[in-house]
């Protein structure tokens, strides 16, 4: 196990390595002077220039990368171009919104597509089975931010359950903070329950055809026992993967989200930092967010091994 978490591990550092690179150069080369966003077109250029080394813009791309990646390190994220405050501060107040968010919605989403999955396999062929996968259909189908207007109309402004936006803070205690988040959660969560379910019923159903799930049933075990003694586990992997993969997605991708209950994440602070070419909050939020699912992945990985012994043994 222990060969098999180093060479994960090294992998990891290597994909950080070139993801920091490749990110630090589509944001560069992409049009526009953040000074000559800040200044506006009719600055002197004595000013401009001013302003260009005052933010480090005048070294070059080579000295910023390091400047930028060595501060990374030590959790030194640099200092925002437009606000003018420590980019690590920024993204603190944010991440205390977007992480419990994903893990809600990522929480939601796998309540509701592990038994729905499991049902569904179990009946395969049968109404109930065609009842959820019809389900999760219509649940993959529904754009979330259409599905997040459609519960701030229902559940905000005519049945006045929730807010229609914004975030209270954890300051005024846990409850109403995901109070406060239980509607962007529900819209996030649906697609992805959706997904989760429709992989758990193919992973099950793969399993359930087997000689050791035919072996368990000659022994004596009901169709039931033998699913969830030995067919559930071994089913596991492709929905760990999935799980994974919707944790990123979850943190990472939930701008439209963000923007419908205007809530002060994330994925609407790199909105308003690509608006006023903040880059350096943008490099910054965009290499937490490939840290985020390079580790999600390393972990994932992990997990295989302790579900699949036959992992380790490969490696």
């Amino acid at each position: 196990m222990l060969r098999y978490t180093l060479k994960r591990l090294i992998s990891l550092i290597i994909s950080l390595a070139i993801a920091s690179v490749v990110i630090f150069l589509v944001i560069e080369v992409a049009p526009g002077d953040p000074a000559s966003f800040m200044l506006g077109m009719n600055a002197q250029p004595e000013t401009l220039a001013a302003l260009r080394s005052e933010l480090g813009l005048d070294a070059s791309k080579v000295e910023r990368y390091f400047s930028w990646i060595s501060g990374m390190v030590v959790g030194d994220f640099g200092t925002s171009y437009t606000y003018r405050t420590p980019v690590s501060q920024m993204i603190g107040e944010r991440l205390w919104v977007s992480l419990p968010l994903a893990l809600y919605a990522l929480t939601l989403s796998t309540l509701v597509a592990f038994p729905a999955g499991i049902y569904a396999a179990s009946r395969r062929g049968q109404a109930g089975d065609i009842g959820v996968m019809g389900a999760t259909q219509l649940g993959v189908a529904v754009p979330n931010f259409w599905f997040a207007m459609m519960l701030v109309l229902i559940f905000a402004i005519n049945l006045r359950w929730f807010s229609a936006g914004g975030f209270v803070g954890w300051d005024k205690g846990v409850l109403a903070g995901l109070h406060g988040l239980t509607l962007p959660a529900i819209a996030l969560a649906l697609p992805q329950a959706a997904i989760l379910a429709r992989v758990m019923r193919s992973s099950l159903l793969d399993v359930m055809g087997e000689d050791f799930m035919r072996t368990a049933r000659a022994k004596g075990l009901t169709a039931r026992q033998a699913l969830w003694r030995h067919g559930l586990r071994n089913a596991l992997i492709p929905v760990l993967t999935i799980i994974g993969l919707q944790f990123s997605f979850l943190l990472a991708g939930s701008i439209i989200i963000e923007q419908v209950f205007y809530l002060p994440g994330l994925g609407r602070l790199v909105f308003q930092s690509i608006s006023a070419r903040d880059l350096i909050v943008v490099e910054s939020v965009v290499m937490l967010l490939v840290f985020s699912v390079i580790v999600v992945n390393f972990l994932v990985d992990l997990a295989y091994a302790a579900v699949d012994p036959r992992l380790r043994a490969r490696s």
